[in-house]
């Protein structure tokens, strides 16, 4: 069986994979540090994985259809290089927001990057074929 977005595909499932281990982050520090659900205030410690959970959770609504349109608007091995930024940005935004919210910027600016550059490319190509079909 072929599948004409493999690339993407393997960054959707990636990028999900980090959101687990941020899930996964939520409840080792809940109950280490002795936080009952469904509190969602503690500890400072138990604050910064949990913001970036849910910061992390707020950006998916924007990065996997930037990420799916720019791929069937443009190409999969384009939209797979500029997407895996997403994921790798988290990355580093968990763990340097996991230490201290001051060190949260640059993993916030790479995933900021790739969703902006994701975001220009599918409307660029979007009005293109707009303008293509419809004169």
């Amino acid at each position: 069986m072929s599948f004409a977005y493999p690339l993407t595909g393997l960054v959707t499932v990636l990028t999900l994979g980090v959101y687990f281990w941020m899930a996964i982050n939520v409840g080792r520090v809940r109950t280490k540090l002795n936080v009952p659900a469904p509190a969602t205030t503690g500890p400072d410690e138990f604050m910064r994985v949990l913001r970036v959970h849910e910061n992390t959770m707020e950006g998916l609504l924007l990065f996997f259809p930037v990420l799916w349109l720019f791929a069937l608007t443009s190409h999969d091995l384009w939209a797979a290089i500029i997407g895996v930024l997403y994921p790798i940005g988290r990355i580093i935004y968990a763990r340097g927001y996991y230490e201290a919210a001051g060190k949260r910027s640059l993993g916030f600016s790479i995933g900021l990057l790739s969703t902006g550059l994701l975001t220009i490319g599918a409307l660029v190509e979007l009005v293109l074929a707009a303008v293509q079909t419809y004169g």
